[in-house]
């Protein structure tokens, strides 16, 4: 008896620390993890038809209770939504390139007609139609009467080369082409574009570049989790251990790419491919292939010709960016706040979590309806709807 009520007294302390674990956990993630996103615009009209029509920007961010931790938000939003949809059926279009390259355009046409609006969308690093993010915004998409084609980037979505080149975040002639050919086939539908991490960066690129002359050929643009400051980014996703972790399935990835399509035939190339197969890191890939085989003069060279940070300014299409301010590939101080809020035509939206292409909310995150689709489809229902008589467009 007396045993018993030593035991039953050494509990006490041990649910009085849970229960002010507990509390406190709730108050921490109460406080600290919910908040509204971060919007960042310049006065004028985006930033009006933003408030007055992306509602969803002006509610918090409830991140999923139990991963809200960056990387926890990367890997299980990807390992989570491979589970949400099944292998899509596209219908496929082969579009050869003025390079004798080829490129293959994946159609989600489904609850559309020939007059929906179109949103091309470019998948990240190594990623293609099949993407698990890419069907999320597909879904999103599909619900509301959106017709999607996604651009897979050469020698992605099981597509052979027909020409010795595969691509790089600095260069968006490919995009410039796949842009003309769907203007080419649907003259007088609007048309936006999407950028998911590299694919944002090609976007941004091809805006920059074109400035005002991509005014008539794309409506608006929405870009997800794009490392804006390459420099930065790279050194955020080079940092011990988990960071570093990712860094490296991402180079794995690049390797596994690089063999597929340059295993046996590489005198083409005129490059020690060896040496680029044995990377363990992006920025090792990078320095022994991409910059060469795009004929940079170093590896910094690429990435300063990729980086987007320093070149909002050039932008005259409307672009709306989702970023996280805990993402492993791009620190919040990284962020180009306040070149954004000098620009007319960029807005930036920053969550207090969410990682890489992650933005998980609820408390089991496995729903169709999720976070970056939601963004996607209210910002572009509203341009398609509302941007014909709007000054922002």
């Amino acid at each position: 008896m007396i045993l018993a009520f030593v035991e039953g007294a050494l509990c006490v302390p041990k649910l009085y620390y849970g229960a002010l674990f507990g509390l406190g956990f709730c108050f921490y993630y109460l406080f600290e993890v919910v908040k509204e996103p971060l919007v960042v615009c310049s006065k004028g009209p985006f930033r009006d038809f933003l408030e007055d029509h992306v509602t969803i920007l002006k509610n918090k961010f409830w991140p999923t209770l139990w991963c809200f931790e960056s990387r926890a938000q990367t890997v299980f939003a990807s390992l989570l939504r491979s589970r949400l949809w099944p292998h899509i059926q596209y219908r496929r279009e082969v579009l050869t390139l003025s390079d004798g390259g080829e490129v293959a355009l994946d159609w989600a046409e489904n609850n559309c007609s020939s007059t929906s609006p179109i949103v091309i969308i470019l998948p990240g690093l190594t990623g293609a139609s099949q993407a698990e993010y890419i069907k999320c915004l597909v879904y999103a998409a599909k619900n509301c009467g959106i017709k999607c084609v996604i651009f897979n980037n050469r020698g992605l979505g099981g597509m052979k080369l027909k020409t010795p080149r595969l691509y790089c975040a600095a260069n968006c002639e490919d995009l410039a082409e796949v842009i003309e050919h769907v203007r080419r086939l649907h003259p007088n539908v609007p048309i936006g574009a999407t950028g998911i991490s590299m694919g944002g960066l090609i976007l941004g690129n091809y805006l920059a570049q074109h400035g005002k002359a991509a005014v008539p050929k794309l409506k608006a643009g929405f870009a997800i989790s794009v490392p804006w400051n390459v420099f930065e980014a790279t050194k955020s996703i080079e940092k011990p251990y988990l960071n570093l972790m990712l860094n490296r399935h991402l180079c794995n990835n690049l390797r596994r790419n690089l063999l597929c399509h340059f295993g046996e035939e590489r005198d083409d190339l005129n490059l020690d491919l060896n040496t680029a197969l044995k990377s363990t890191t992006v920025r090792e890939f990078d320095d022994y292939f991409t910059s060469r085989h795009f004929g940079f003069k170093s590896v910094d060279d690429y990435y300063s010709k990729a980086t987007l940070h320093d070149k909002l300014h050039q932008i005259e299409v409307p672009l709306l960016c989702l970023s996280a301010a805990d993402d492993p590939f791009q620190p919040f101080e990284a962020i180009p706040l306040k070149e954004v809020s000098e620009t007319e035509h960029v807005a930036m939206i920053v969550t207090s979590r969410g990682g890489h292409i992650g933005f998980l909310e609820g408390i089991w995150p496995v729903k169709e309806d999720q976070y970056i689709g939601k963004i996607f489809a209210q910002y572009f229902s509203a341009v398609f709807t509302h941007g014909q008589d709007h000054p922002a467009f």
